[in-house]
């Protein structure tokens, strides 16, 4: 059974707009554990539950989904994941939000969101070496202490440290340990694909399929040419359109080999929903169910 899930967003328009029509829809909801915390006043080096964590508690439990963790800022290329005990309070803050979610699997984004205390917002890539694979099984050797189950993500990047053909080999290696798995994001594949140069289909044939708990599928815009001096455009993995054609059919090629997927999780960007895309956003919940079913 390979269940059909949606993100969930902080963000109340973004709520009020879909979840009722979403909610029948899916199995299961997703959601980023840091957009349920807030600093706590009383003790800055301890994050606490925002009015958030309380709605989304709520809402599946109130209509029995379960949930998956999918982070942005772990960080698990992070040379110094200790400074200033970070990793220990960022572990604290899963232990206790999945005390009370009971998330069956958590993921964060290949690569580094922060460096010597700056917050980058979006994964930067990392070096493809065994030093490097070797540093991000730590940090997921620690994580599957909090949760039943620990994966990564392919992220999107606009550069690359290394021949991008070298990430699916790079991939099995950070993820060779216990309970362990990829979470494979069909559009950032497609965006890597088409901003670097490279053949996804020969991506994916290298890709260790096996280890796929979740898909991810979304859609993105295109920059804007004055972005850079040579007018050049990047495909953008903006979560703000609808999912193309070319990862529907990537994704009905994919998912029988994948054995061990449990879930496909549409992704929408809060901030990119207005009543006229409500219609449209639904559709593709139903589609999803068709491909999965």
């Amino acid at each position: 059974m390979v269940d059909v899930a949606f993100t969930l967003q902080a963000d109340r328009a973004f709520l009020d707009l879909v979840v009722e029509g979403v909610t029948p829809l899916v199995d299961r909801f997703e959601v980023t554990p840091e957009t349920l915390w807030t600093v706590d006043r009383d003790a800055p080096d301890r994050f606490v539950p925002n009015g958030y964590f309380a709605r989304f508690l709520e809402l599946g439990r109130a209509h029995g989904k379960r949930f998956a963790a999918h982070g942005v800022g772990w960080s698990p290329g992070s040379a110094d994941p200790d400074r200033d005990g970070r990793r220990a309070r960022w572990l604290d803050a899963t232990a206790r939000t999945h005390a009370e979610f009971g998330f069956d699997w958590w993921t964060d984004h290949l690569g580094v969101t922060d460096l010597d205390g700056e917050n980058l917002m979006l994964p930067l890539a990392v070096p493809m070496t065994d030093a490097m694979a070797a540093h991000v099984r730590d940090g997921l050797r620690a994580m599957a202490g909090v949760v039943p189950a620990v994966g990564l993500e392919n992220s999107a990047f606009y550069y690359a440290l290394g021949d991008p053909l070298d990430e699916p080999a790079f991939l099995a290696a950070a993820l060779d340990g216990p309970r362990a798995h990829l979470l494979l994001d069909l559009h950032n594949l497609v965006v890597n694909a088409d901003n670097l140069g490279f053949d996804a289909d020969a991506w994916l044939a290298r890709a260790p399929l096996e280890k796929v708990i979740e898909i991810h599928v979304s859609g993105g815009d295109v920059s804007e040419p004055a972005w850079l001096p040579d007018g050049r455009t990047l495909r953008l993995d903006s979560h703000d359109r609808a999912v193309p054609e070319e990862v529907w059919r990537r994704l009905a090629e994919v998912r029988p080999r994948c054995p061990n997927l449990r879930a496909v999780t549409l992704e929408r960007m809060e901030g990119t929903v207005g009543p006229d895309d409500v219609a449209p956003l639904l559709e593709e919940v139903r589609r999803l169910r068709e491909v999965v079913a």
